[in-house]
């Protein structure tokens, strides 16, 4: 009896192996994101490319606007809000969609055994699929606005994997939690159009007295858009950004590792 007890595996090491068996099943998350975009665009003739045709409208419209009631030289303006409105559209998917990661998953877990980060590992390839359909709105600016590009807008590739990082981490945590109490969805979804309007996306927080600019930089969110936004205008993002950003997927790490451990055998009863 004793020899079999010490050949089960335990809860920690069944906790990692669900999260390296997900990031090792690469071509099944990436497989069902890609089928559930397909399936949300069937018998369109753009197919996807409505998911940027939709965000074009509303930065080059919401640029217009907002650029003359700030009284910000256009030239200045749309790239901030283009770079910022693509950073954020992918953070806050990412919040939103996870958060109904496993109950998305619902037929898959009760059917077929796969690790649960696979679900939540689709969610975000999904999400990363919709970021590069957009990010061609952000094209035509650099040649309206002669913008000139420079070997920062390759930080870009660091600055997506530490979101996919995050997105992972604080992913595993929003989906175990959204899969135990359901209203936690509708909960995140009304909390992240506060946060829209708080964090400096439309607005530029130089036009702040810098008394508030403190209230900025203990915005989480206002880090993650920096990180992304930043190269996405051809600059780099604030070293304060960065170590944030650092700081903060160490701390995902941590609670979603300890979540895991605690609640993975759980979750399928939550379903």
């Amino acid at each position: 009896m004793s020899s079999i007890t010490e050949k089960m595996p335990t809860r920690f090491q069944l906790a990692l192996k669900d999260i390296f068996d997900g990031l090792k099943n690469w071509p099944i998350w990436i497989l069902l994101s890609w089928q559930d975009i397909r399936l949300r665009y069937r018998r369109s003739q753009l197919g996807p490319f409505w998911i940027t045709i939709s965000m074009a409208i509303t930065i080059y419209t919401m640029g217009f606007l907002y650029g003359h009631l700030f009284r910000t030289p256009i030239q200045n303006y749309f790239p901030f809000l283009a770079a910022g409105m693509l950073a954020w559209n992918l953070i806050s998917l990412l919040i939103i969609e996870e958060t109904n990661a496993f109950i998305e998953a619902d037929n898959f877990l009760k059917q077929i055994k796969l690790p649960y980060s696979v679900f939540v590992l689709r969610i975000i390839s999904r999400c990363f699929i919709i970021f590069l359909h957009n990010i061609v709105v952000i094209i035509p600016l650099f040649f309206i606005f002669h913008i000139q590009v420079t070997w920062a807008i390759l930080f870009i590739v660091p600055s997506l994997l530490l979101i996919f990082i995050n997105a992972f981490c604080y992913g595993l945590i929003l989906a175990a939690i959204g899969a135990r109490y359901r209203d936690v969805a509708q909960l995140i979804t009304s909390v992240i159009q506060v946060i829209f309007f708080i964090t400096p996306i439309m607005w530029n927080p130089a036009i702040l007295p810098e008394k508030y600019h403190i209230w900025i930089m203990l915005n989480p969110f206002a880090q993650y858009v920096e990180i992304l936004r930043a190269p996405l205008m051809s600059t780099l993002p604030t070293m304060y950004s960065i170590n944030a950003v650092l700081f903060m997927t160490l701390v995902g790490m941590i609670l979603s590792s300890l979540l895991m451990l605690r609640v993975r055998h759980r979750i399928i009863y939550w379903l």
